[in-house]
């Protein structure tokens, strides 16, 4: 074994680094051992170490290992190291080989597969293995390169995982990403890295590696006696028991109504993700329904758990909106937003109270003893109180239907009755059922459908039996964030053939991108259509912990059992609701959703602050690409039009989250700015109704980004005199090289706008674009005078129309396109072709009522981005028209 280490122990100098020497003495064990270490030292990488011969055989892999079949991963053949090198993690100074930190990922042991010894199998360059870790399960092989396989001096291997029960397709590095602290301490890097935390438990160490063998023999489920036969040489032959790693967890069935038995509990239903969690000597383990290690995604939660005793325990990790109700929509934006402090783990059930085993105890007795094991670590804090991120689950043990009742009439999803008197069984059983109030539901997306090259919706699907059945689209609840990360997971999941079966299947056409049926997603919908479709679909986040071949069709309680009103009796389909009630939007709170903002829309119907909020939603991926990184001032009225209205540009205190705060150069208080879908639906929760925008380009509020012609009539003029105006504007646009669009400005008005490509080395001014959008309204007024003029007194507008280029200096503003205005018939600032811009034009129709309809069928303004032309040429061609005139 020295000839072995040689090489190892001359790369490094034992007086400088941590780092074992070798000879402390570490003895082979029955079963042959494997550890990953994640080492940043000149690359971040991946160590592999096999056991073998006495010593680790070591592999530097580049880019981590992967689970997915299709991911192969270079993995560099190093020197041998020594056993104890299992138990190292810490950091290896500056200047010494390999200087960097390191984080123990995964260990346990490893079989070799097929006829071959291991050694003969690296001597061929093809080496089968099988490993048993605590993250890394199943089989692979390291493949030796073709160019290495002559004895040379490089040694470079491919590591590829075989498909089994632990393999996956596309993102096999997730299990990187989802696993980033340490399988020994449950450190991260930089607290490695800081000299902070807990010292690794020992795994290499003979008695360590005893209870080792336990804990994998207690997975498999080999007797006591069966380990007691081999112990590994030196260890004591009696083996404490130890908790298993992870549990599969007991699942719900779904009923129509809750069981009418005495001898159920009735708990409410979670919107969250169904979490396991692991307290062993201080340190937390939080792992999903997969077995995913998620414990870096809720350091807060792990951190409020680690004074719990040893214990196993289920929950859900959750949420809470403004009333204390779980929000799922709002935990995907804590997760992607990485802001989990306030999120909450509510515990209820108690599989491993120490090293004893609960799991055949009745349900009853598991939830006494989980409410005690809470209560008492909450007393310990002193003040009465304990960490409120740590919950316990309250039951019931009244009538489920009543129960379900009232969880309804809270907005709650609803309720999961339990059998009291049964074991926890792993698995989906019927001692756990689920009953709705309302159709939340996981769905398989197996296609999405673009419009002109944009995302527009998902074609989605669940299993009945073997076969994977189309239940609709949805349409609804993408922000533009939402779909900027969401195409590209789709996209890597895109196949040639339709993963929907049976009739109702839709069929191939020139916008459908059919998916593999992979990605599981959460929705929200208001029931099933008598083809067994889903109404009103909106798209609430991917499920990352929940396999696609679980997703079953599902429906909410039967409203006739549990005496609730049915919300397809009510306008728009909307749940019945209490007086004052609030309502949800995209995952945003509306308080008083049913107060009126404006009298009518022309049907004599009021429209309430959810109608704006449900406008918002179906217009705002429109909407939001002419909004976004732009400062935005907001006409609000709290009260409605015929109520006090007031103009605000600046941040208020209580500012919603979801709007951004920017800063302006000469102003010290931050501008609002609108950024995403659901900021528009914050903006219509305070009473705003307008949009008005700067004409930047975004994120650049000193640079001109597109110009607008604001055609303003005096009160006698023909709206068919403006529709001339607004078409003589493009011509004269066209003729000095830039491409114009037309909007209606929800008035009695037309907006003319050019996009402007923008020179990031030496961009044009303010001062620049208004000077050109006055020149070509002065060369408009002095070629008909009887027509048009450029000053804004009124008195001078009879007959005329006033063209304001006043609207293209730095903080001017213009109302959005789709914006709604606070006028009486709730009209929109409508985006036009061209061809509709003719004499009999209508603005007052197009309405918070009638424009999202129109826009599923319109086309206009979806080449705006294509028709960024340069502002410079065009001025030096308008410089030239007066020159010549």
């Amino acid at each position: 074994m020295a000839d072995t280490l040689s090489t190892y122990r001359s790369k490094r100098d034992f007086e400088k680094t941590r780092e074992p020497s070798g000879e402390g003495g570490v003895k082979g064990s029955n079963r042959l051992r494997f550890v990953i270490q994640k080492h940043d030292a000149t690359r971040l990488h991946y160590d592999l170490r096999l056991e073998l011969g006495g010593v680790f055989k070591s592999w530097a892999v580049t880019k981590g290992p992967s689970l997915d079949p299709q991911d192969k991963r270079l993995a560099v053949e190093v020197e041998d190291h020594p056993l104890d090198y299992g138990d190292f993690e810490g950091t290896i100074p500056k200047g010494q080989y390999g200087g960097g930190t390191v984080l123990l990922w995964d260990r346990g042991y490893w079989e070799p597969e097929g006829s071959r010894s291991p050694e003969e199998a690296l001597k061929k360059g093809d080496f089968k293995f099988t490993l048993e870790g605590e993250r890394l399960k199943g089989s692979f092989v390291l493949v030796r390169m073709r160019k290495d396989r002559d004895g040379g001096k490089r040694t470079n291997w491919l590591l590829i995982k075989h498909r089994d029960e632990y393999s996956v397709d596309d993102e096999g590095a997730a299990v990187l990403d989802e696993n980033t602290t340490s399988v020994a301490s449950g450190r991260t890097m930089d607290q490695i890295a800081a000299g902070k935390g807990r010292k690794p438990r020992p795994f290499m160490m003979t008695k360590a590696a005893v209870e080792a063998d336990a804990r994998w023999d207690s997975r498999h489920g080999l007797a006591a006696d069966k380990r007691k036969k081999a112990p590994s040489k030196g260890a004591s032959q009696s083996v404490k028991p130890v908790m298993p790693d992870f549990i599969a967890p007991q699942l719900c069935e779904t009923a129509a109504r809750p069981p009418q038995d005495s001898n159920w509990l009735h708990e409410i239903k979670f919107d969250g993700y169904r979490i396991q969690m692991r307290v062993v000597d201080g340190e937390v383990t939080l792992k999903t329904r997969k077995g995913l290690d998620w414990t870096a995604k809720y350091p807060e939660i792990a951190k409020a758990a680690a004074h719990l005793p040893d214990c196993i325990i289920d929950g859900e990790i959750c949420a809470l909106d403004e009333n204390g109700a779980p929000d799922f929509a709002a935990l995907q934006a804590a997760l992607s937003e990485k802001a989990t402090g306030n999120l909450v783990y509510f515990a209820f059930d108690l599989l491993f109270e120490g090293l004893e085993d609960l799991r055949q105890n009745t349900l009853a007795d598991r939830k006494q003893r989980l409410q005690r094991l809470i209560e008492t670590d909450a007393d310990k804090g002193g003040d009465g109180g304990g960490d409120p991120r740590l919950r316990f689950v309250e039951h019931f043990e009244t009538g489920g239907d009543a129960v379900l009742r009232s969880a309804c009439k809270l907005s709650l999803e609803g309720i999961v009755s339990k059998r009291a008197d049964q074991p926890y069984q792993s698995g989906r059983t019927r001692t756990w059922v689920k009953s709705k109030c309302r159709a939340g539901h996981e769905v398989v997306i197996g296609a999405y459908a673009k419009t002109n090259g944009k995302f527009r919706s998902l074609l989605v699907g669940v299993y009945r039996g073997k076969h994977f059945v189309y239940v609709g689209r949805v349409g609804t609840g993408f922000s533009a964030t939402t779909v900027e990360k969401l195409l590209p997971k789709l996209k890597e999941h895109e196949t040639s053939r339709s993963p929907f079966t049976g009739i109702g299947a839709p069929k191939k056409t020139a916008d459908i991108v059919w998916l593999k049926p992979e990605l599981v997603a959460e929705i929200q919908f208001a029931g099933w259509t008598a083809d067994g479709l889903v109404r009103q679909a909106a798209f609430k986040g991917l499920r990352k912990d929940k396999p696609a071949d679980e997703v079953e069709a599902e429906e909410p309680a039967s409203p006739d059992t549990v005496a609730l009103p049915d919300p397809g009796k009510t306008k728009g389909a909307r749940p019945a609701r209490r007086k004052n009630a609030k309502a949800e939007v995209m995952g945003v709170i509306l308080s008083s959703p049913d107060k009126p903002l404006w009298p009518d829309a022309g049907d004599d119907e009021p429209v309430t602050k959810e109608d704006l909020a449900r406008y918002h939603e179906a217009v705002g991926s429109w909407l939001i690409d002419h909004v976004k990184g732009r400062p935005c001032s907001i006409i609000r009225a709290p009260d409605g039009i015929a109520g006090q209205q007031f103009f605000q540009r600046h941040a208020m205190p209580g500012t919603s989250n979801l709007l951004e705060l920017v800063k302006v150069t000469g102003d010290k208080k931050p501008y609002l700015q609108v950024d995403r879908i659901e900021g528009l639906i914050a903006v219509a929760q305070i009473g705003g109704l307008e949009l008005h925008p700067w004409n930047c380009e975004p994120g650049h509020p000193d640079v001109p980004g597109r110009i607008v012609f604001d055609l303003d009539p005096g009160p006698d003029v023909a709206f068919s005199t403006v529709v001339e105006a607004a078409r003589e504007i493009r011509d004269r646009l066209d003729e000095l090289g830039l491409v114009s669009f037309c909007k209606t400005t929800g008035g009695k008005g037309l907006h003319v706008v050019t996009p402007l490509s923008v020179n990031r080395k030496t961009p044009l001014s303010w001062d620049d674009a208004k000077a050109f959008a006055r020149e070509v309204c002065q060369q408009m007024a002095e070629d008909f005078p009887d027509r048009y003029l450029i000053k804004m007194t009124k008195s001078l507008r009879q007959g005329r129309i006033f063209l304001d280029y006043l609207r293209n200096d730095r903080m001017a503003t213009a109302v959005a396109p789709l914006s709604p205005r606070a006028r009486t018939g709730a009209t929109v600032s409508m985006p036009l072709n061209w061809t509709q811009v003719k004499s009999t034009l209508d603005p007052t129709r197009f309405t918070i009522r009638t424009v999202p309809a129109l826009m599923d069928k319109s086309s206009a303004w979806q080449d705006y981005c294509d028709g960024e032309r340069s502002l410079e040429q065009a001025i030096k061609k308008l410089k030239k028209t007066r020159r010549g005139g």
